[in-house]
């Protein structure tokens, strides 16, 4: 007996090192050729309350996760007490034999049996978990040895010996799970999370500065930076604050550099003075803000997509931008590069929305195709006429000519004040007119090259699922439940959410029976922005702000209750 697809949730205390059995776990089920995403659910505290890491895997391909739990390990004495409600019929709980299974089928796992120290607890529950799935050990073992090789020879032998007894321990057992089915999917997988693409996109595009103040979730962006940045030749500075953060990230890119500034909803709020500077100097920037609940410090570890409104308006005065939001890896890695390249071409700043769930989220994907990748523009090191050049030259397009400073024999001047196209401040109105038209028609280009937002599925006749960002997989896995239970269902997801056009999405929004907006906040941002530049109103609105992601579940419960 084989199981196509199984959810695996871990729970215990911060601490405990469910993220160590949890990221073993799930790296090897990639090697082998599973589809796996993982939630991770954790508490803001370094040590106690509960955490859990969920894994769903799937022989075939998986896009969302579940509420339902398959395999519980509970490294907690409170972790069955919690989830038991969301346990499947043909669940099995795996806990300490000092806790007890109240009565669940499972496995009572004698961990001082099993274990020399309660450090080796987490291999231990490994070894069980990797036995019931009838995983291969060898794509365990040889993570253990590749990932404790630099503590010794004796760590690395004391981990596999612990792994080992466990599994032949559970071989001694009679618990009844079945083993996944074999993949069938063949070639080499990656296993990253949301803000591991997202950097590596960025990193693809030449990002070769980067600065921060460290704010979760958006921090692992810019710790991705850090892991490669030797090899790459990026420079990270850690800032004393956001504001210095923005502020260094634009002094880096007037001088050649491509800049990338990782913060969340909290730290964003502190930048907003440097991104208008960013769009009066006419200098790029990529900006990742990671959503979390709010307001002020909200629920820090938890996700939602509030921030919408937030970026859109950020900033005193007009400037163009654009504004991203990836749903999956692929986007995280191909929006990353976008941005910086969006960025460069336009001489403005470029925001990418992500949310806890996606950046904290592990995944696998195919290697990106690197050598597909469009040319990233440059500014210029030299200009034909030194002595007449002018940085905000008057251009059809509202792009100017960008010089890299110290290059050719001329100065390159800037300014925060209004200015004339050389650079120098002014108090000429009809220059202000002039220099804030040449401004806006770079949103223009921004229109001509924005990303329409793709549809999966038929929409004539349909319930149309609108959503952004991360709720596409669950979107997407619902439609599926619709289109079982008789009911013709299609997704239409945005991956950049400004600016829109229109002529991309609004006749798929009238040929659909219905129209839906799926979006994690309370008060409907893409809804209310998509009716401000079209007119369109949505038939009804599922939303999602309690911290925890859309699942599939989540969204044909509520369609249910707006139908009744």
């Amino acid at each position: 007996m084989a199981a196509s697809s199984v959810n695996i949730l871990i729970g215990g205390e911060a601490g405990q090192g469910l993220v160590t059995v949890g990221e073993f776990l799930a790296r090897a089920l990639t090697r082998a050729g599973y589809s796996i995403v993982v939630t991770q659910d954790y508490q803001s505290r370094i040590r106690g309350g509960h955490n859990t890491f969920a894994i769903r895997v799937d022989a075939a391909a998986v896009l969302a996760p579940t509420e339902s739990i398959d395999l519980l390990v509970a490294m907690s004495a409170d972790t069955l007490a919690i989830h038991k409600g969301r346990l499947t019929p043909r669940a099995l709980v795996l806990a300490d034999a000092a806790y007890g299974l109240d009565g669940q089928p499972g496995l009572a796992i004698p961990y001082k049996d099993l274990c020399p120290k309660p450090l080796y607890e987490n291999m231990a529950a490994l070894g069980v978990l990797g036995a019931l799935l009838c995983l291969d050990p060898a794509w365990i073992t040889g993570l253990i040895r590749d990932k404790f090789a630099r503590k010794g020879e004796d760590v690395v032998a004391a981990n596999l010996a612990v792994f080992a007894a466990a599994v032949d321990w559970t071989a001694s057992q009679q618990a009844a799970f079945a083993c996944l089915t074999p993949p069938t999917r063949q070639g080499k997988r990656l296993m990253l999370h949301g803000n591991e693409a997202l950097a590596l996109g960025a990193l693809a595009a030449g990002v070769n500065f980067c600065s921060f103040y460290p704010m979760t979730p958006g921090t692992t962006v810019v710790q991705t930076v850090i892991d490669h940045a030797d090899a790459l030749g990026v420079v990270v500075e850690q800032a004393e604050d956001e504001i210095a953060a923005i502020i260094m990230a634009l002094g880096a890119a007037y001088a050649g550099g491509r800049a990338l500034v990782s913060t969340s909803g909290g730290g964003f709020a502190l930048m907003v003075e440097g991104v208008s500077l960013s769009g009066m100097l006419e200098t790029p920037v990529v900006i990742v803000v990671a959503q979390r609940p709010g307001p002020a410090t909200g629920l820090p570890t938890r996700t939602e997509q509030a921030d919408l409104d937030l970026v859109l308006y950020a900033g005193h005065g007009e400037f163009p931008r654009a504004i991203f939001a990836p749903g999956n890896l692929s986007q995280c890695f191909q929006l990353g590069y976008l941005a910086v390249s969006t960025a460069e071409r336009f001489q403005s700043p470029v925001f990418i929305l992500t949310d806890q769930f996606l950046a904290d989220s592990f995944r696998d994907t195919e290697p990106f195709a690197l050598a597909e990748l469009p040319p990233v523009p440059r500014p210029l090191t030299d200009v034909a006429d030194a002595a007449g050049y002018e940085r905000y030259a008057v251009t059809p397009s509202g792009v100017s000519p960008r010089l890299v400073p110290g290059f050719a024999a001329t100065t390159v001047v800037l300014d925060s004040d209004e200015h004339t196209p050389d650079g120098h401040l002014t108090e000429d109105l009809g220059v202000r007119v002039v220099m804030q038209d040449k401004r806006m028609r770079k949103l223009g280009g921004l229109v001509q090259d924005a990303l329409p937002p793709d549809l999966y599925g038929e929409a004539a006749g349909a319930m149309l699922l609108a959503c952004w960002g991360s709720t596409l997989g669950a979107a997407l896995e619902a439609a599926h439940l619709l289109r079982e239970r008789g009911e013709p269902a299609c997704v239409l997801h945005f991956s950049q959410v400004w600016p829109l056009v229109p002529a991309t999405f609004v006749p798929l929004l009238l040929a659909a029976r219905r129209t839906v907006m799926v979006e994690g906040n309370f008060g409907g941002q893409l809804a209310k922005l998509i009716r401000r530049e079209t007119g369109h109103v949505f038939d009804a609105h599922v939303a999602r702000y309690d911290g925890l992601p859309f699942t599939a579940g989540y969204i044909v419960d509520k369609l249910l209750e707006v139908a009744r």
